[in-house]
């Protein structure tokens, strides 16, 4: 077991065998940054921002979503994502209602020029994701995906 354990010490930021470039934080926060940077460069002149491009893309793929759905799927905070939902409200990308079965709840749903802002975006955002995936198959997605599936369930606990 101690071969094991001392094989993982350079994965351990605490560890004196820590090696930042084996650190999968470390790339996972790169990837981040950068994919972040290129998509807010892509956005800006579509008149989008990454914030409200999540929440566009998750009612684009649920249909209709609760604000605490929307912050759950997100990982946002509840009063961040009420403020943009909104703000898209009021350029008419989203309709907020009271939900018909639960008095208490909020539910937004894209409005038909928010189907049509998505349908722009994620034209002009598959620059990005084509360069991103660059040479990958389609196991070596799917193989990321459960990986970084793993660490973040593994967070999550």
């Amino acid at each position: 077991m101690a071969g094991r354990s001392e094989k993982l010490e350079k994965y351990r930021p605490a560890s004196d065998n820590f090696e930042i470039d084996e650190f999968p934080f470390y790339w996972v926060a790169r990837l981040n940054s950068l994919y972040a940077m290129e998509m807010e460069k892509t956005l800006k002149p579509m008149n989008m921002d990454i914030s409200r491009w999540r929440v566009a893309m998750l009612l684009r793929i649920h249909g209709e979503l609760s604000i605490s759905d929307i912050a759950e799927h997100a990982l946002g905070k509840l009063p961040t994502i009420t403020k943009i939902v909104y703000r898209m409200r009021d350029e008419g990308l989203v309709d907020v209602n009271t939900s018909e079965t639960d008095g208490r709840v909020t539910v937004v749903t894209l409005t038909d020029q928010g189907h049509e802002n998505v349908e722009s975006v994620l034209e002009g955002t598959q620059s990005v994701f084509k360069k991103a995936f660059k040479g990958f198959t389609e196991p070596q997605i799917r193989k990321s995906n459960q990986l970084l599936r793993k660490l973040f369930d593994n967070l999550s606990d």
